[in-house]
C-alpha cells in the first residue's frame, strides 16, 4: 500500500468512527498522527545509523578483548581515521582480523607497536618488520589462514553460515594441523593450530573451515549516505564490504557523506542494514606502499644487463608463451608479474588479481597513479577498457572456482609429483601464504612456476619431496627456469619437455634432485 493510500485510508477509518464515537474520534486522531510513509522514507537520516562527530567518539566503546574486522588490502582502503581512535583510547587484547598487518608506521603497524594487539588473523604480513619481529619472539599470536579462505570465512560470517568446505589448504599446515600461532621466547612453540576436517565431494578432496564473526567492524568507504549506504572506489573495496557484513557493530569512516537519493540503488556496495554507525574522515594519507610507474621509452635504451638480469629474462620470456588469447590469468609477484610486459599485441588477455580487479594494464605514468588502484602486490597500476572492481570473496569465487584459467607463481621448492612450497620457512620467515593456496587449489587451473633453477648456492629447487612446508599438494603443471622446461604429472613425475640454449642435460642432472624423463621430442627452451 503507498503512503498516499495509507494515508487516505486511516482517515477513512476516523471519519467513520466519528459517526458513531464523536469521543474516541478525537482519540483516534492523536493515535494516528504519523507521517506518510513517504516522508518517512525522507527523513535525512535513519534512527538506527549513528552519525559520529569523530573516530574517537565512534570507537569509544570498543572494549578490551574485542574481536575487530578491519578492513583494507596493505594500506588500501584502510580504516586509517579509526585506528587512530583506537591509539587514543588505548584499548587493548585486540584479535585483530585484516589481511595484512600495515606496515611499521601506519595502519595496524601503529597498533603493533603500542602492544595493543594480542592476536593477528591475516593472510599475509611481508611488509611489517615488527610484526615479524613480534611473532618470532613469542609476543603476538599469529593465525595464518589463506587469503581466499579468509575472505570466505568472513563472508560466511555474514550470512549466517557456520562453517563450510573449501579446497584450499588440503594436504597442508592448514589441514594438518600443527602451524605455530605462538612462539615461546626460546623459539619453542607454544600454540599450534589445530587440524582440520577432510572430506571428499565427487572425487576432490575439500577441508572444513569456520566462519568468522567480530565483535565489531571498521571499514573504509569512499562515500555514504544518510541512510548509511556505502559505496567503494576501485580496489578500495577488496575486504571491506563482507567485514562490513559480518560483525556485530560496523563503523565505517567515509570520505563523503552525501544525501539520500545521491547513488542509484543498484550502485550501492553495502545496504545500510549492515552499517551501525558512520564518521567523516579527515585528513587521509591514503599511503602507496609501492610505487611502480611504467618505464618512459627513452628510458629503455640497449644498457648492458646483468647475467642474473639476462637468466630471469630468460625465464620471463618463456613465461609469455603461456599466454593464450582470450585467457583469465593471474600472475603472482616479481617475475610472473613481468611476464605480462610480453603480450603481444595481437592476443587479448584478462589479468585478474585477487585484491579485486580483472582488467588490469600497464603501471602508470608518472603523477597518474591513484592509491586507490593497486595489484596484489600493491603496486601501482592502470585498468583497460572492460575491466571491472569487485570485493575479495569475490575475486576468490572466481578463483577457487575454476574461472582463471592460468596462474604464474614462484616457488622455493617444487617436488617432481608437482607438490608446491613457497611461503614460509618455520622460524625464519613468515611472510604469509597471501592468496597462493586458493589459486592453486582448482584443478580447471593450469599452475605454472618460474623460478631459478638453483637456490643460493646451489642448493637443488626441484626435489623429490618438498622439505618446507607446502603451498599445495600435487598442483603444479608446469616449471619454467633458465635451463629448462618440465611438465609435472601427480602419477608419473616430472619431464623435461624443453631445454634452454648452451645448456646440457647432465648439466639439468646436477643442478636437480629429483629424478625426471627426458622428452622424445625435447626441444629448444622458447621464448616471445
Amino acid at each position: 500500500m503507498s503512503a498516499i493510500n495509507m494515508a487516505s485510508f486511516l482517515r477513512n477509518i476516523n471519519r467513520a468512527i466519528s459517526q458513531f464515537h464523536p469521543g474516541l474520534s478525537s482519540k483516534v486522531s492523536k493515535a494516528f498522527q504519523v507521517q506518510p510513509l513517504a516522508r518517512c522514507l525522507s527523513t535525512t537520516q535513519r534512527l538506527n545509523v549513528e552519525f559520529c562527530e569523530n573516530p574517537l567518539e565512534a570507537v569509544s566503546e570498543i572494549p578490551d578483548n574485542a574481536t575487530l574486522l578491519v578492513g583494507g588490502f596493505g594500506l588500501c582502503g584502510i580504516p586509517e581515521n579509526l585506528i587512530q581512535g583506537l591509539l587514543d583510547t588505548g584499548v587493548k587484547d585486540i584479535t585483530a582480523v585484516s589481511n595484512n598487518a600495515g606496515v611499521d608506521d601506519f595502519g595496524l603497524g601503529l597498533l603493533l607497536k603500542t602492544k595493543q594487539i594480542r592476536r593477528m588473523v591475516s593472510s599475509y604480513v611481508g611488509e611489517n618488520a615488527e610484526f615479524e619481529r613480534q611473532y618470532l619472539s613469542g609476543e603476538l599470536e599469529v593465525e595464518l589462514t589463506p587469503q581466499g579462505t579468509l575472505a570466505e570465512r568472513i563472508r560466511a560470517g555474514g550470512a549466517g553460515v557456520p562453517a563450510f568446505f573449501t579446497p584450499t589448504g588440503f594436504g597442508t599446515l592448514v589441514h594438518l594441523g600443527g602451524s605455530p600461532i605462538k612462539y615461546n621466547d626460546d623459539g619453542s612453540v607454544a600454540i599450534t593450530s589445530d587440524p582440520r576436517e577432510a572430506r571428499m565431494f565427487n572425487g576432490v578432496d575439500y577441508i572444513m573451515e569456520n566462519a568468522i564473526v567480530g565483535d565489531y567492524a571498521l571499514v573504509k568507504a569512499w562515500k555514504a549516505d544518510r541512510a548509511g549506504n556505502l559505496i567503494f572506489r576501485k580496489t578500495a573495496r577488496n575486504f571491506n564490504p563482507p567485514m562490513a557484513r559480518a560483525a556485530k557493530i560496523t563503523i565505517a569512516e567515509v570520505e563523503e557523506i552525501v544525501n539520500v537519493d545521491a547513488f542509484a540503488p543498484e550502485d550501492i556496495h553495502v545496504p545500510s542494514i549492515y552499517v551501525q554507525k558512520v564518521v567523516l574522515g579527515k585528513n587521509y594519507q591514503k599511503r602507496i606502499e609501492r610505487l611502480t610507474l611504467s618505464k618512459e621509452e627513452s628510458e629503455s635504451g640497449d644498457e648492458a644487463k646483468s647475467p642474473a638480469a639476462l637468466m630471469r629474462e630468460r625465464i620471463i620470456r618463456r613465461a609469455a608463451l603461456e599466454f593464450e588469447n582470450g585467457m583469465y590469468a593471474n600472475l603472482g609477484i616479481g617475475m610472473p608479474m613481468l611476464a605480462s610486459n610480453y603480450i603481444t599485441p595481437d592476443m587479448k588477455v584478462y589479468l585478474q588479481s585477487e585484491n579485486g580487479v580483472l582488467g588490469l594494464g600497464p603501471f602508470p605514468r608518472k603523477g597518474e597513479e591513484d592509491p586507490d588502484l593497486i595489484n596484489a602486490g600493491k603496486e601501482t597500476v592502470t585498468v583497460l577498457p572492460g575491466s571491472s572492481y569487485f570485493s575479495s570473496d569475490d575475486s576468490f569465487s572466481m578463483i577457487r572456482g575454476g574461472h582463471v584459467d592460468l596462474t604464474i607463481l614462484g616457488a622455493m621448492q617444487v617436488s617432481k609429483y608437482g607438490d608446491l612450497a613457497n611461503w614460509m620457512i618455520p622460524g625464519k620467515m613468515v611472510k604469509g601464504m597471501g592468496g597462493a593456496m586458493d589459486l592453486v587449489s582448482s584443478p580447471r587451473t593450469k599452475v605454472v612456476v618460474t623460478m631459478e633453477h638453483a637456490a643460493k648456492g646451489g642448493k637443488p629447487k626441484l626435489l623429490s619431496e618438498c622439505n618446507l612446508p607446502l603451498t599445495g599438494r600435487r598442483c603444479v603443471d608446469r616449471v619454467i627456469t633458465e635451463m629448462g622446461v618440465f611438465d609435472l604429472d601427480s602419477e608419473k613425475g616430472m619431464t623435461l619437455i624443453e631445454i634452454a640454449d648452451g645448456v646440457t642435460i647432465e648439466d639439468i642432472i646436477e643442478n636437480t634432485e629429483a629424478e625426471f624423463e627426458v622428452a622424445e621430442d625435447l626441444k629448444p627452451m622458447g621464448q616471445v
